[in-house]
């Protein structure tokens, strides 16, 4: 019989090592598929809650940020870039790529997980941001990319107009910042164990195994 894992996955969709992160936890589940069930929740996290409607280009907000130097900053994307390839994922950097307020985003991954399609639309949001560099805070963007997962765009608008689940999204930001966490991604697995940083997919596999032995046995001596 499989054994049931709950992950909250916690991150935001303006952060590269989320999408490795994701890639490769999703590449640790396929492997343990025989075994092991996952949920996966989706959960806010806002690396830039201050960021402007504009949004900033992404290397000069990089150096700034971090305090690092142009030279630094390509040679990160670089990397990122490569541990893109290794999912199968395009991270398409250019000179017009620019950092997103993306509150507005996870106010619809709030609600696509109501309707059943929040891991769709986190892949969708993270193709059109560092893929297709497309402005993953403006509306009009926001409800397309709900309808390419079979979500209903004027529902999705809707919400977005009128500011649904904005105290939701406040809430679960404010839960995870109380539990410590200030970096992502950070996975939590079965509300118990976390994991920080774009992991291997080995990395997953061998915590989870190693999680589910750990329980299993405290079952057994309880």
């Amino acid at each position: 019989m499989k054994k049931s894992v709950d992950i909250q996955f916690v991150s935001d969709i303006m952060c590269p090592w989320c999408v490795v992160g994701l890639g490769n936890l999703n590449n640790a589940l396929e492997t343990l598929k025989d075994s092991v069930e996952a949920d996966i929740t989706f959960q806010p996290f806002e690396l830039n809650p201050e960021m402007p409607p504009e949004g900033q280009d992404f290397s000069e907000h990089i150096t700034e940020k971090y305090g690092i130097t142009k030279a630094q900053s390509d040679e990160n994307r670089a990397m990122i870039q490569q541990r893109g390839n290794e999912i199968d994922f395009d991270f398409n950097f250019t000179p017009e790529s620019r950092m997103r307020n993306s509150f507005d985003a996870h106010r619809l991954l709030h609600w696509a997980q109501l309707e059943g399609k929040q891991a769709e639309l986190k892949a969708a949001l993270f193709k059109a941001h560092f893929t297709h560099n497309q402005d993953v805070s403006d509306y009009s963007t926001l409800a397309n990319l709900a309808a390419s997962v079979n979500l209903d765009p004027a529902a999705a608008k809707g919400i977005l107009d009128n500011g649904h689940f904005t105290e939701e999204v406040r809430k679960q930001e404010k839960l995870w910042q109380q539990h410590g966490i200030s970096s992502v991604p950070t996975v939590i697995i079965n509300n118990k164990y976390a994991i920080s940083g774009g992991q291997p997919a080995e990395v997953f596999k061998n915590a989870i195994e190693e999680i589910l032995e750990k329980e299993a046995q405290s079952e057994q001596n309880a």
